[in-house]
């Protein structure tokens, strides 16, 4: 089976990520297309088996095999994690319906840690490009406050927002650079604390719902190998 037609034919899920669902998007922004495909369960029953992922077949498009999505989002990767709660959903089948309905199963305490691990290393890349250009790039720096905040709610409240709301403003103010880089880093620093301390007593369980989340995609594997015979 070729993997545009995966794409085309076999998608559950599929929303908008970026900019546009995160509330920043100006006249220039891209339509980043992130999506989650079932592949036909007879597949797995071959020796090559089908992708764990596929870039395009659009511009700016890339989807995963739902086991592997599953598998990232329950090691709380915050681009997975982020993609499960976009605002602008462009396809939803009765499996991507499920899918959305294990949203909590997937969140939990170890978010702090991967959110935050992956903050320092593009802290570090701002760090770099401050030291070498003598400043940072301002969309990158944007998009790690907005992450940075986005995870401190998440520790909080439970729940994983992302969309900036009322932060528009001061945040689209960065990437155009009108905000010096020390108040920036401060900015930063002051996020980072209130993760930290909104991770001592966040509502959030220790560990995701490993078991319900395999349960999901037993029963979704086992749905397509019936389809799969009816069409035999």
């Amino acid at each position: 089976m070729e993997r545009e037609e995966l794409v085309r034919d076999h998608t559950v899920y599929a929303c908008v990520m970026g900019s546009r669902a995160f509330g920043l998007a100006t006249e220039g922004s891209d339509t980043d297309l992130r999506g989650v495909y079932l592949a036909p369960t007879p597949l797995f029953w071959r020796f090559d088996k089908p992708p764990t992922h596929i870039e395009g077949p659009a511009d700016e498009q890339f989807s995963w095999e739902l086991e592997r999505f599953c598998a990232l989002a329950l090691r709380a990767n915050p681009n997975i994690l982020e993609c499960l709660h976009s605002p602008l959903v462009t396809h939803l089948t009765d499996t991507g319906r499920d899918l959305l309905s294990l949203r909590d199963a997937f969140l939990s305490q170890e978010a702090h840690e991967t959110f935050a691990r992956y903050a320092l290393s593009q802290r570090r890349k701002l760090e770099a490009d401050v030291r070498t250009h003598g400043a940072p790039r301002w969309k990158h720096a944007m998009h790690l406050l907005r992450l940075l905040t986005s995870c401190r709610d998440l520790l909080r409240t439970g729940e994983l927002t992302i969309d900036v709301g009322d932060q528009r403003e001061a945040l689209l103010a960065v990437k155009r650079g009108e905000v010096p880089w020390p108040e920036v880093d401060r900015w930063m620093a002051r996020l980072a604390a209130e993760t930290d301390e909104a991770a001592r007593r966040t509502p959030l369980p220790a560990s995701p719902d490993r078991a319900r989340v395999e349960d999901f995609l037993v029963r979704a594997r086992r749905a397509s190998a019936r389809q799969a015979d009816a069409h035999h």
